[in-house]
Parts: C-alpha cells; sequence; structure tokens
C-alpha cells in the first residue's frame, strides 16, 4: 500500500484511468455527436427538403383544420393529437403541422391502430408522404453507439459501459484528491517541456469541464439505474417480468381510453390560455381524450424546453364545457420528477443552440482529458523503462498502449469522419444501407490499429491526424460532389442546420491539422535522422530534453 492518501489516489486514478480510458474515449466521442444528432439525421438525408422559416400562423385556425379533419377520419377514436408549429421544434429541424389519432382497440387488444397524416397550413389539406430519404442510421444511430457499443449484445454492452462509467467517477474523485494546488494547475501551461507539458494539459482540460464531467458521469450511471442495481426493486416487487409490469403500473399508473368525438367546448379562448402564460408560438400539441371513468379533457402542452423534457408544462380543460380542469399529478411523482431532470442534463435536451455548443464543447474537452491521460502514462513509462541504446528493446505491454493509443485518439475521429463518407458514397438503394455506414466506420477504425502496428508510432501519429484533418475537411467537397445540398445553396437559402454540419467538418479538419503541424514539429528532428530503426515506436511525446 502507498505511504500517503495522496499517494494512493494518484496509484488509482492512474491505473482506472488506463483500464477504461479507450472504451470512455470512443463512449466521448460518439456521445459528443449526440448533442447535435437530429441535425446530423437532416444532413445524412439529403433528400428531405431544405428548412424554411415558418410563416406566422394563427393557432385557432390551424386547430380548426385539424379538428375538421379528425372529425372526418376518426369521427369516434380513443384520442386525437394535434401537432403545430413551434420555436423548438423549427430549431430541431422538425416543422410539421401534423394530426395522429388512435383508433378503439379492438377486443381483446390494449391499443387499437394508430395513423397520422401532414396538413397543409394553409388549407388543411392533406400533404402527400415525404420523399423516403435514403437508409441511414443517422445522428441517433452515432449517438446510441455511446452506450450500446453496437456489435454487444445490449446487456452486455451497458454493464460495460456501465464499468467503465464508474471507474470514470473514481478517476475523477482521485484526480482532484492527488491535484493538491488544483486551481493553479489550471492557470499553469509550460509548452516544450515533454511530460510536464503533457501532465499540464491533462490539468487544464480536466479542472476546465470538471462539473460537466462529474454530472455526465453521475447521471450516465442514473440513466440505467434497475439494470445496474435491480436489487431493491426485485426485492419489493419480484423479478418475474409480471413484477416489473405490475411495477411500472404502479409508479405510471394504468389508463384505459374510452370514445372521444370532437369537443363541444370552443378551442380558441383555451389557445388564448395557453399563449398567456407560455408566450407566442411555444404551444407544442392538443391532445383531445377520456380516461375510462373520468369527465373527456383537452390538453395543451408546451413545447419541450427547460430541464423536465419527460413531462412539460401542460393545461388541461373539460372538453365539453371549457372549464379548467386541475393539474394531474405528475406520473411517478418526485422519484420520476427527480430522475427526468437528470435524464434531461445528460443529454442537454434543455439548452438552446447555444447550449448545446456548450455541451458539445466539454465533449470535446472530455476527449482531451482521456487522450491527454492515456499518452501521459505511456510518456511516463517510456521515460523509465527506456533510454535511446535501449530502444529496440521496449517492453511489449508499453507498445501495446501505445498501439492502442494511436488507433484510439487518433484512428476513431477517422472512422467516425468514414462513417459520414459512406452516408454520401454507398449505392443509396444497397441492401441494409444503414448497417453498412456503421461496418465502414469499424472498418476504418480496425485499419487503423493495423496501421499502427505496421509503422513506426511516430510516424503513425502524424499520418493519421493528417489522414483524420483531410477526411473531415473534404467532407464539404464529397458533398457537393453527391447531392443538391452543397454550402453554395444551404448558405444562400439560410439553412443553418445543413450549412453548419459542413461548417462544422471543415472547423474539425482544421483542428485536426492544427494538430498533426504541432505533432510534425515536435518529431521531425528524429524522423530527419538516419539513425532512426524501421520499428522505432516512440510516440510523439518523450522529451527531446531528456
Amino acid at each position: 500500500m502507498k505511504e500517503t492518501l495522496r499517494q494512493t489516489m494518484a496509484w488509482l486514478h492512474t491505473w482506472v484511468g488506463l483500464v477504461a480510458g479507450w472504451v470512455l474515449f470512443f463512449v466521448f466521442v460518439t456521445g459528443t455527436a449526440g448533442y447535435f444528432q437530429q441535425e446530423i439525421t437532416r444532413w445524412m438525408e439529403p433528400e428531405r427538403p431544405l428548412e424554411v422559416a415558418p410563416a406566422p400562423y394563427d393557432a385557432a385556425e390551424l386547430t380548426g383544420l385539424a379538428m375538421r379533419r379528425l372529425d372526418e377520419v376518426a369521427p369516434v377514436a380513443a384520442s386525437w393529437s394535434i401537432t403545430l408549429p413551434h420555436q423548438e421544434a423549427s430549431r430541431r429541424g422538425w416543422n410539421d403541422f401534423s394530426i395522429r389519432w388512435e383508433e378503439m382497440p379492438r377486443p381483446g387488444h390494449d391499443f387499437g391502430a394508430s395513423s397520422s397524416e401532414r396538413l397543409d397550413p394553409a388549407t388543411g389539406a392533406v400533404l402527400p408522404p415525404e420523399a423516403e430519404p435514403r437508409d441511414t442510421a443517422g445522428g441517433f444511430g452515432l449517438y446510441r453507439m455511446h452506450y450500446s457499443l453496437h456489435y454487444l449484445p445490449y446487456d452486455w454492452a451497458i454493464r460495460i459501459v456501465g464499468i467503465a462509467t464508474m471507474l470514470m467517477l473514481l478517476a475523477i474523485v482521485s484526480g482532484v484528491i492527488t491535484h493538491k494546488k488544483i486551481i493553479r494547475d489550471f492557470f499553469t501551461f509550460r509548452p516544450g517541456k515533454g511530460q510536464r507539458s503533457w501532465l499540464d494539459a491533462h490539468n487544464a482540460v480536466s479542472v476546465m469541464a470538471l462539473p460537466f464531467f462529474l454530472m455526465i458521469t453521475y447521471t450516465g450511471l442514473v440513466f440505467f439505474l434497475f439494470q445496474y442495481m435491480p436489487a431493491g426493486r426485485d426485492m419489493l416487487y419480484g423479478a418475474d417480468d409480471d413484477s416489473v409490469d405490475a411495477y411500472y403500473e404502479e409508479l405510471y399508473g394504468e389508463h384505459e381510453h374510452a370514445a372521444i368525438g370532437r369537443p363541444a367546448a370552443s378551442i380558441a379562448p383555451l389557445l388564448k390560455q395557453a399563449e398567456a402564460d407560455w408566450g407566442k408560438g411555444n404551444l407544442a400539441s392538443i391532445v383531445v381524450e377520456r380516461h375510462k371513468g373520468e369527465e373527456p379533457e383537452i390538453v395543451l402542452s408546451r413545447a419541450r424546453m427547460g430541464l423536465d423534457q419527460y413531462n412539460p408544462p401542460q393545461l388541461r380543460f373539460h372538453a365539453e364545457t371549457g372549464a379548467r380542469l386541475p393539474d394531474e399529478p405528475r406520473e411517478g411523482g418526485a422519484p420520476v420528477a427527480t430522475a427526468n431532470v437528470m435524464y434531461g442534463l445528460h443529454e442537454g435536451r434543455f439548452a438552446d443552440i447555444w447550449g448545446r455548443w456548450v455541451y458539445f464543447a466539454a465533449g470535446l474537452l472530455g476527449c482531451g482529458m482521456i487522450g491527454t491521460g492515456l499518452t501521459l502514462w505511456t510518456v511516463k513509462r517510456r521515460r523509465r523503462h527506456l533510454s535511446e541504446e535501449r530502444e529496440a528493446d521496449e517492453h511489449p505491454g508499453l507498445r501495446l498502449v501505445e498501439v492502442l493509443n494511436v488507433a484510439t485518439i487518433a484512428g476513431l475521429p477517422l472512422a467516425v469522419a468514414a462513417f459520414f463518407w459512406a452516408n454520401r458514397l454507398l449505392p443509396v438503394e444497397m441492401a441494409d444501407r444503414a448497417a453498412w455506414e456503421f461496418h465502414s466506420l469499424f472498418a476504418v477504425w480496425l485499419g487503423t490499429l493495423f496501421y499502427a502496428l505496421g509503422r513506426p508510432l511516430r510516424r503513425a501519429w502524424i499520418e493519421l491526424l493528417w489522414a483524420t484533418s483531410a477526411a473531415f475537411a473534404l467532407i464539404p467537397i464529397v458533398n457537393a460532389l453527391t447531392t443538391d445540398r452543397h454550402l453554395g445553396v444551404t448558405l444562400a437559402q439560410g439553412d443553418w442546420v445543413l450549412a453548419g454540419f459542413d461548417l462544422t467538418m471543415l472547423g474539425l479538419g482544421g483542428a485536426f491539422a492544427f494538430t498533426a503541424v504541432k505533432v510534425t514539429r515536435r518529431l521531425k528532428p528524429r524522423i530527419s535522422s538516419a539513425q532512426e530503426p524501421a520499428a522505432v515506436s516512440e510516440p510523439p511525446l518523450q522529451e527531446s530534453h531528456a
């Protein structure tokens, strides 16, 4: 055992960081992309029309058109639902005026069939279905990978990610204990000092977003609470499927629908009250329904904003008289409300566009924290175990860690770029096209591992960083050559979702080019040396003054 608490924490911080580092880097890269999953999906479905700012509309007029259509197609139904254009939907790329209805269930069934239609906001006419976009996993597929790990069975994947997340929480806490001068370390950076420079960089990015790292780690564990710790629920309710169903029925309640039709109450005054409470443009949906044993009601829901994404504010009115009904208790009570806040914090759904950019930047800092930590481990061990005369006799464990570092830190971003390339280059009618987008990502990632094994690692770092820079920077060009949704069109039309994606790719290309230049300068004297062995595997991090 180490002599002091701080030394013990330093040992714990080092080894839990190494054990979980590569999985956590994958989780952070793909999870960070998830903050813009809707925008990524829009770019990966170029067949969809360009977004235009919604024309001003009168909520009462649109609701009247929707009610008229619902009365035609489903005069008796289990529920009616109307979705209105609103600010939150507009910024996320879905701005439809649509209706949905659920038929009464047939005998022996719990639910009836549901149908939906898109309506023209000017006339109420039914719009034809949108052109079917190409088959793609989209941004959600990229985001889902950060906890499902794609190829692994789901139950295994979430447990592997859970173990890595718990180790990250240990690494964060032990790192704070280890750095007694953590605030001073944040303002300290000494470039060109080898190991000291990498330690300074690791400290700086770790402290810069420390609250975010604690929040994202803890809320990630809460996401799969009962998969990780099912004993409490199982002891009270049982572990079989019927017992679990009973638990959720007690938590959320069981609502059985009765038949409804067009409400007798005038809708316009109800909409005015919603606009007075929430502001114009924030009314998201109108639902008409009736639960057995209760009065028919009209439920107005606000756009999903704020921390409580899964239970947006609502106003309830009697469908026959228009009288205001008392607010219902939130389903699940305080425990579910708390969990919803945790989910909203983790996914950043409460944030506006600038808030999500802050989340994105914090996610990139997380990638930097993990990457510098993994690299620092190899630098310290190389200095301790190797000398210039013994480079050819390096330890196989150190060599393995260095190869995995190159393939993960430089190779994974290249693989993500390949994912976007595949979206544009794979044939549109290809069978299992979405699956092949992922196959392309993992094939390129595996290729970077073999590349790092076959090249001197100093050269592999530089070459893969330049390849990643080129891969991201060329995405807008590939997009322009394969679709008509290029920057010349999207900037002119003011479609900032599509234009922003291409510009972000150019920005990432520039960032990796900058990194490649810095690494090249660092290694230039060694690469030009005539005495360099063909299989040298020293990373671009060893102190030149040592």
